[in-house]
């Protein structure tokens, strides 16, 4: 009877044990942060909204994800920050060279492409929820008094923001 009550002590010991190893790593895993994604935007001459566009223009990702700025069609494209959250890091991209931004500042980011700016190359990045709303768009409405053309390519893009 005691080997039997021993074994039963043991068996009892190693169910808890494995009970809690379970819960243990079930938290660490619900606890660990989804992996971060990365998103590209093209640079381009010509594209589905016309001449001198960001494809996509407007871009929602969530905060530690990347942006990629790729110049798929070169013709001296940049990206520029033109207005961030604060707290977020401007960026200023070489021209023609793929360019990584990694968000991690929660809001509404604007930016450009300083060599046709004019033209009215831009887009809008949200990150998380829209916390910065109408900093964002006072900022894209000052910028879009600099284009010559296409000025409500920002106005579409923030139309977009949920």
């Amino acid at each position: 009877m005691t080997n039997n009550k021993s074994k039963a002590l043991k068996l009892s010991r190693l169910t808890k044990l494995t009970a809690a190893l379970t819960i243990s790593a079930g938290a660490a895993l619900a606890a660990a942060p989804a992996s971060a994604a990365e998103h590209v935007v093209q640079m381009l001459n010509m594209g589905g909204e016309g001449p001198m566009v960001f494809e996509p223009a407007y871009l929602k990702v969530d905060v530690g994800d990347t942006v990629v700025f790729q110049p798929t069609q070169r013709g001296g494209h940049n990206s520029q920050s033109a207005y961030v959250p604060d707290g977020a890091a401007t960026w200023v991209s070489p021209p023609d060279s793929e360019y990584k931004v990694e968000m991690t500042v929660e809001g509404v980011y604007v930016y450009v492409c300083q060599p046709h700016l004019v033209m009215g190359m831009s887009g809008v990045i949200q990150v998380g929820n829209a916390t910065n709303l109408d900093a964002a768009t006072a900022a894209a409405e000052q910028a879009a008094g600099s284009f010559a053309m296409n000025k409500d390519r920002l106005s579409k893009a923030l139309a977009q923001v949920q």
